[in-house]
């Protein structure tokens, strides 16, 4: 009987029913390198759209090749409320009672954060199965509560997660982070740096989507004539948006550029009505995954940002970034990390995080490049992705330590 490898992620989404989709692409590539995979997700999450149906407390579902159990979990408000941390908890309680016998008996299983308590099930499923654990660290929860939400780290809830992530990382046989350097946060907890592996972010290798050239906003024809700087994705207080938002408007003398930001999120409404004096500023409806793509294609620059947090010292991996890769688009990026995949590709220009005057003059050197310079950034980054962020290549990766004697 081939392996089989069990993802648990409260949050963990798929194509159909939109972000997050890490584990739907390892799970869909560990799958065709021949080792049977299931995720194992909640019924909701902010970030579905639409919400997969269900009936009973365990639906099971087949989405393309990846076989789904969603856990009937409660609906919440804002992303950040005590309902989402009542939901965190139901999901555990109820992971205590999965069907596992319509599951292939596991040979590893994967729990992936942000959702600290299901390594609890995860642990008890190792001990039951005699299987490996993994535990998967994709938003380094408390610690990203604490410095992005300006929480205590006295507060209750975060002694709680606190705890709740050493326990994690002390039963797991493997630690496996999004991130390059968390190994320094890992050895501050007293934990061995043997377990520690890195398995980046990475992106999808459907050349169908890259190679669709309108999208459904038709953006070129909507801004015709305009150097469009584009951003897909959460409009939410983690992507320090603000920032980008305050240098296009500083630079809005220059008409020929417009910042096009796709997207829902928790600041969305609020930048609507601040900047909606704002020529140079569009903001549209999030789109399907298979959207995304298609999208991108119109843009002549990408554009991603991140708050100046300490947190960012342990590296950054976003989805964001390869996708905007993908698409061969050179990338503006305003960030003060341990690493930057922009940097290392010489895909575009890399500023500062929270800076205005450096972001804004950055929209204008790329304005004033090149067409020919632009498609050299643009391609330098797809060189890179394909070759440093396939899911194919990450699943590989996962294997060769699951499985030491794996040939792929």
């Amino acid at each position: 009987m081939k392996k089989c490898i069990w993802i648990i992620n409260q949050y963990a989404g798929s194509p159909i029913h939109g972000m997050v989709f890490r584990n739907y692409y390892l799970a869909s590539n560990f799958e065709k390198l021949d080792v049977k995979a299931y995720v194992i997700s909640g019924s909701f999450s902010h970030l579905y759209n639409p919400l997969p149906p269900t009936t009973g407390q365990f639906t099971f579902e087949k989405v393309n090749n990846v076989d789904y159990c969603w856990v009937k979990t409660p609906t919440y408000g804002k992303s950040a409320s005590i309902g989402r941390i009542w939901s965190m908890i139901l999901f555990m309680l109820k992971l205590l009672f999965l069907p596992t016998h319509k599951f292939q008996k596991p040979d590893v299983v994967i729990v992936s954060s942000p959702s600290l308590f299901p390594a609890i099930n995860g642990w008890l499923l190792k001990r039951k199965f005699n299987c490996q654990l993994v535990f998967e660290i994709r938003d380094l929860w408390p610690m990203s509560v604490t410095q992005l939400g300006n929480i205590s780290t006295k507060h209750p809830l975060i002694v709680l997660f606190s705890m709740v992530e050493k326990f994690a990382y002390q039963k797991a046989d493997y630690v496996v982070s999004l991130l390059p350097n968390i190994v320094e946060h890992l050895r501050n907890l007293g934990i061995d740096d043997k377990k520690f592996r890195c398995v980046p972010n990475g992106i999808d290798m459907i050349e169908d989507m890259k190679e669709k050239k309108v999208s459904i906003y038709d953006l070129r024809k909507k801004h015709e004539g305009k150097f469009i700087l584009g951003y897909t994705g959460t409009i939410g207080t983690a992507n320090a948006m603000e920032y980008m938002l305050q240098a296009m408007k500083k630079i809005e003398l220059n008409t020929s550029i417009q910042l096009v930001l796709i997207g829902d999120g928790g600041e969305k409404e609020k930048y609507m009505e601040q900047y909606k004096d704002s020529k140079n500023i569009s903001f549209y409806d999030a789109v399907p995954k298979n959207e995304i793509q298609a999208i991108i294609n119109e843009f002549d620059v990408c554009y991603i940002g991140w708050h100046n947090s300490p947190l960012y010292r342990y590296g950054v991996s976003a989805n964001k970034i390869f996708e905007y890769m993908l698409a061969a688009k050179p990338i503006l990026h305003s960030i003060n990390a341990y690493n930057d995949p922009v940097q290392d590709a010489n895909a575009g220009i890399t500023v500062g995080a929270e800076d205005v005057e450096a972001i804004s003059e950055a929209i204008l050197k790329l304005h004033q490049m090149s067409e020919e310079q632009l498609k050299q950034l643009g391609q330098n980054g797809y060189n890179y992705v394909i070759e440093n962020h396939s899911y194919l290549n990450l699943a590989k990766k996962y294997l060769r330590f699951l499985f030491p004697d794996y040939q792929g």
